[in-house]
């Protein structure tokens, strides 16, 4: 058993709502059927045991600098690439593409306020290198 686990990662934003349906669309964690747009706190609940939720909080400022925490995001259908085209859809954009010709690396993203979140290659991709 873990001594202290991980009950939410929190992240601050404008317009929490917003910013949480975003997420909703990377994770597939449903926004809490409480929360609703114009809320000052909007949570994703994954709705398993151990695994943390995904808070969204209004604050007054914008974000200045480069987050000193991101999540790590491995596709679990398709492909890294296919993941980055369907997040760029979603309202993300790429900041730095780590990508290498022999098809290992990842790709930096910001969500539609600037978070950073980095896409990596699925399992699959790494089992066939």
């Amino acid at each position: 058993m873990f001594r202290n686990p991980v009950r939410h990662i929190t992240f601050d934003a404008h317009d929490p709502y917003r910013v949480a349906g975003f997420w909703s669309e990377v994770t597939g964690f449903p926004v809490h059927p409480d929360d609703k747009e114009g809320d000052d706190e909007v949570l994703l609940d994954p709705g398993q045991p151990g695994v943390p939720g995904l808070l969204f909080i209004r604050v007054p400022e914008g974000k200045a600098v480069k987050n000193r925490v991101h999540l790590d995001i491995q596709p679990t259908d398709g492909t890294r690439d296919e993941e980055v085209e369907r997040l760029t859809a979603l309202g993300a954009a790429i900041v730095d593409d780590q990508r290498r010709p022999d098809g290992t690396g990842w790709v930096v993203m910001a969500d539609v306020e600037g978070n950073e979140l980095c896409i990596e290659r699925s399992a699959a991709e790494r089992g066939a290198a």
